[in-house]
């Protein structure tokens, strides 16, 4: 069976004796868990059910947005789990799933729990079209799901106006203890024409893909992961910290930062506070414009096609 690589053959391997390593420091650390990422009040829900023209974008949480382009409902990496593994979600989602429009599809990054979660998918409304990279058709196949269609890098495909491209990231995959990465991993560019290009990146370390990327397409919009970066010698190859991601939206080119892949689930040592302070500060270090930052709410409705 195939097993996928990252570019240059970087490697995210851990051996036991690291993961131990990491457990050990880990029960030293004392964290201030009390902060929570704030829900939109009033919910804004509803705008998504009225949308048909505008290019809307609400975060669920994690990494689970609603994308709504070109008159279609895109929901990436749906994840509504009350837990993941041992840990409970800290935060409810932005949407609940009773509060969700029908979806049109679907675009996983990887296979991890916490990015693809079977029992989310079966509960979304509509009879979304489903996009996976390369490697995971088969484990769909094998749930009896009919529209899915598997990506290689840089391959691309039209549904409704919008070409949707699979781009590389830097990580690694598993679901069971046999099949690791015996399926690929990705971000997701989605264009339209006349509309904003948006760029979920999923999952990833720093590479210097995001930079291969910005020079492909025009991005208006990245969505970018900020959090589970901490132990950083045991995380790097396959989270950015928060300063990495900042260097990530400048390589890509874009115009706004989206941040995710916080606040949900505690997968790492770094807290969403953590995550959300360090991002602030390099971002003022820099020198960045205050206003293409954009720290979603959960279920905040951000109008992509309003310049600020």
């Amino acid at each position: 069976m195939k097993r996928y690589e990252n570019l240059d053959g970087v490697s995210t391997n851990k051996t036991f004796a690291d993961f131990c390593r990491w457990q050990k420091e880990r029960r030293n650390k004392k964290k201030d868990l009390s902060y929570q990422v704030p829900h939109a009040d009033p919910p804004q829900y509803p705008l998504l059910h009225a949308n048909h023209f505008r290019t809307l974008l609400s975060w669920v949480g994690h990494s689970t947005f609603v994308i709504q382009l070109n008159g279609i409902t895109i929901v990436t990496d749906p994840v509504w789990a009350t837990r993941m593994g041992t840990a409970k979600r800290l935060t409810k989602p932005g949407i609940s799933l009773n509060e969700m429009p029908e979806v049109d599809v679907v675009l996983i990054s990887h296979g991890h729990y916490d990015h693809l979660h079977f029992p989310s998918i079966r509960k979304l409304k509509g009879t979304p079209h489903i996009f996976v990279p390369v490697g995971l058709g088969r484990l769909f196949e094998r749930k009896r799901y009919k529209q899915v269609t598997e990506f290689e890098w840089w391959e691309e495909q039209s549904f409704n106006g919008v070409t949707f491209t699979f781009v590389p990231a830097q990580h690694w995959t598993r679901r069971t203890l046999w099949d690791m990465n015996t399926s690929h991993w990705g971000g997701w560019v989605m264009q339209a024409k006349e509309k904003p290009t948006i760029y979920f990146a999923g999952d990833s370390g720093y590479f210097r893909g995001f930079r291969d990327i910005g020079e492909r397409f025009s991005i208006d919009y990245a969505l970018l992961p900020i959090g589970a970066y901490e132990p950083e010698w045991f995380m790097g190859p396959q989270h950015v910290t928060p300063e990495e991601a900042v260097q990530a939206f400048l390589d890509c080119q874009a115009d706004y930062f989206v941040p995710m892949h916080y606040g949900a689930f505690r997968l790492a040592d770094d807290t969403p506070k953590e995550a959300l302070d360090r991002l602030l500060a390099e971002w003022k270090r820099r020198g960045l414009d205050e206003s293409r930052l954009k720290c979603l709410k959960l279920g905040e409705v951000l109008d992509c096609d309003i310049r600020s």
